[in-house]
C-alpha cells in the first residue's frame, strides 16, 4: 500500500473548524484512494494545551489518531521520527509549506507544495526582505486556478503551478433542501485576517475587510433576505462592527458556531446559502482562487454567491455558484437565488459532485504528478 504524509496546521489553527476540514480533506481523500495516510504537524513548546486538545479531537474523530503526530519544534526525537516517516512515504502533501526542513522535503518519492493563498505566497517568496520562501518541492499546486496563465497578474516565481480545486469528502457533507422563508446568507470569516496588503503589478491590493466595507449595504439592497457573518473581528474594529449591524448584518461568534469540524458543518448546512467576498489579491489579479469554505457550502447543496476571482475562465457559473463584482450585482443575484432556491441548491450539489469530489480532484492531481 502506498504511503502518504499530509502536513498542515490543525493545532496551530485551533477552534477553526473550517481550517481543520481543509487539511483533513486532503488526508482522508488520499486514504479513500488507497493510501496509508499519516498526518503531521509541528508546534511550539509554548502552545496552549487547548490547541493540542483540538488536534487530538480532530484526528480522533476521523480515525487518524494512530497515524497522526503533533511534534514540538526542536525535539530531536520528534525530528528523527518525522524524518523516518517522511522518508518512507511515496507522497508528501505540504499544505501551505508547513514543513520547511530541506532534509525532510527531499525524503519522499514525491513532495507537493499546496498553495492556499495565491498572490500572497508568490509575492512573499519574491520579497528578499522577508524570511518566507517557497522551499524546493517536486511539484507545486495552487487553488489559484489561473496562476501561471495569461490574464492572471500573479507572478509564477519561475515555478510550474498545477491548478487544483479544494477536495471535498462528499459523504461527510450530506445535501438537504434549502430551508424556506427568507433566505439566510452566511459565511465564516475573519475581518482582517493574518496578512498585510501586498503589491502586485504596481498596485497595492485591498484586503478582505475593504471588500466587506464595499458590500456593507447589501442587506438593505436585498431586504427580503437575511445576511449573517460568523465573524472573527478585533474589538479595535468596533466602528466597522457597528456599521455592519446598522446596515442589517447579524454577527455570530465563529468559535461558538464553527469552532470544530462538526460545528462548522452544522453551521453551513443550517444556512440557506453563502455570501462572501475575497481578498483583493485574489480578485484584482484574476487568480481563479476557489475557497474551501465555498466548496463546503456547495457540497451541502447550498448556493454560493461569491466575489469574482476569475473562476469563470475554467468553471461554469450562474447556477449554484454565482459570482459578482459590484454591490448591485450582488444584490440582484441574492434576490434571484432566493427566488429559485431549489434549483440553485440542486445545482450547487451537482457542481460539487462533478468538480469538487475528493476522488475526482485528488485522482486528477495524482495523475498530474505521476502517482495516478
Amino acid at each position: 500500500m502506498p504511503v502518504a504524509v499530509v502536513s498542515g496546521a490543525l493545532a496551530n489553527k485551533a477552534f477553526n473548524g473550517g481550517e481543520a476540514w481543509v487539511r483533513l480533506s486532503w488526508a482522508l481523500g488520499l486514504e479513500r484512494l488507497g493510501f496509508e495516510t499519516h498526518f503531521v504537524e509541528t508546534i511550539g513548546a509554548e502552545a496552549p494545551a487547548e490547541a493540542r486538545d483540538c488536534f487530538r479531537a480532530a484526528v480522533g474523530r476521523f480515525g487518524l489518531a494512530g497515524r497522526a503526530r503533533l511534534l514540538e519544534h526542536g525535539d530531536r526525537a520528534g525530528d528523527r521520527e518525522l524524518g523516518e516517516l517522511v522518508g518512507s512515504a511515496d507522497l508528501l502533501v505540504n499544505v501551505s509549506g508547513h514543513l520547511t526542513a530541506p532534509e525532510v522535503l527531499g525524503a519522499p518519492r514525491v513532495s507537493v507544495y499546496v498553495d492556499l493563498d495565491p498572490g500572497f505566497t508568490q509575492v512573499w517568496h519574491l520579497d528578499e526582505g522577508l524570511s518566507f520562501s517557497i522551499p524546493p518541492h517536486d511539484r507545486y499546486v495552487t487553488v489559484g486556478t489561473n496562476v501561471g496563465t495569461a490574464g492572471c497578474s500573479i507572478p509564477d516565481c519561475g515555478l510550474d503551478w498545477i491548478p487544483t480545486l479544494p477536495p471535498v469528502l462528499l459523504g461527510e457533507w450530506p445535501s438537504a433542501p434549502v430551508p424556506g422563508g427568507p433566505l439566510r446568507y452566511t459565511t465564516v470569516t475573519s475581518w482582517r485576517g493574518p496578512y498585510g496588503a501586498v503589491e502586485i503589478g504596481g498596485r497595492r491590493l485591498d484586503l478582505k475587510h475593504h471588500q466587506f466595507r464595499g458590500c456593507v449595504e447589501l442587506p438593505e439592497r436585498a431586504p427580503e433576505q437575511r445576511f449573517e457573518l460568523a465573524l472573527d473581528i478585533d474589538p479595535a474594529d468596533e466602528a466597522d462592527l457597528g456599521a455592519l449591524r446598522r446596515h442589517g448584518w447579524a454577527v455570530a461568534d465563529p468559535r461558538e458556531v464553527a469552532g470544530t469540524p462538526e460545528r462548522f458543518r452544522d453551521y453551513v448546512s443550517g444556512s440557506g446559502a453563502e455570501f462572501s467576498v475575497a481578498q483583493g489579491a485574489y480578485t484584482a489579479t484574476a487568480s481563479g482562487w476557489f475557497s474551501d469554505r465555498t466548496a463546503a457550502y456547495l457540497a451541502s447543496g447550498r448556493p454560493a454567491l461569491v466575489q469574482d476571482t476569475g473562476l469563470g475562465r475554467r468553471l461554469p457559473l450562474g447556477e449554484g455558484l454565482v459570482a459578482f463584482s459590484t454591490l448591485e450585482e450582488a444584490a440582484r443575484a441574492a434576490r434571484s437565488i432566493a427566488g429559485a432556491r431549489d434549483e440553485h441548491g440542486a445545482a450547487a450539489r451537482a457542481f460539487a459532485e462533478e468538480h469538487l469530489d475528493s476522488d475526482v480532484v485528488l485522482g486528477r492531481l495524482l495523475e498530474r504528478i505521476g502517482l495516478g
